[in-house]
């Protein structure tokens, strides 16, 4: 046997031990996320809205006025990645920030009237979406709740870590 046949076992036992991108969840979560918001793009641009706004909306239709702590946690944003998205919007005429008078701590955001008028303008964008994906309606509703399942779960998983390392720097 020679030097260069061991190195090429190596190799080919280090390459069959790599992990393939094709096979792990995160990468195909990650990229359909991302061709979902390609396909939502052309549907947005004519309201004005960014997808990111889009699902801001979205939140404050089902319920305003909310705390930028609840709408942070509904739509899974940090507050560092909120507040920038929230002041473009209210520049816009989109939203409205103040204070809330119970407890000045908390900003509470709600729609402006112009925002609430693209609620109409926005409500056919989920079946126009619907007609580009390769899923019947029942696949798409399975896979919906499969993955509101999964981040549920994941929500858990996270909010326990964060508990278990609050007590361990304490």
């Amino acid at each position: 046997m020679t030097i260069s046949d061991t190195t090429s076992e190596k190799a080919a036992v280090s390459r069959a031990q790599t992990p393939r991108l094709d096979r792990q969840l995160c990468f195909a979560l990650y990229s359909a996320s991302g061709l979902m918001t390609k396909l939502y793009r052309p549907l947005l641009a004519p309201l004005g809205l960014t997808y990111p706004q889009y699902l801001t909306m979205l939140a404050l239709w089902e319920k305003a006025p909310r705390t930028v702590g609840e709408l942070g946690d509904t739509l899974g944003l940090d507050p560092a990645t909120l507040t920038p998205l929230l002041k473009r919007m209210e520049v816009g005429g989109l939203i409205s920030r103040r204070r809330d008078p119970a407890d000045e701590r908390r900003v509470l955001v709600q729609p402006t009237t112009k925002g609430e008028e693209l609620r109409a303008a926005a409500s056919g964008i989920q079946e126009a979406l619907g007609c580009q994906l390769p899923l019947e309606p029942a696949e798409l509703a399975g896979l919906r709740d499969t993955l509101s399942g999964l981040v549920g779960q994941l929500r858990a998983v996270e909010a326990k870590a964060a508990a278990i390392e609050q007590g361990s720097e304490r």
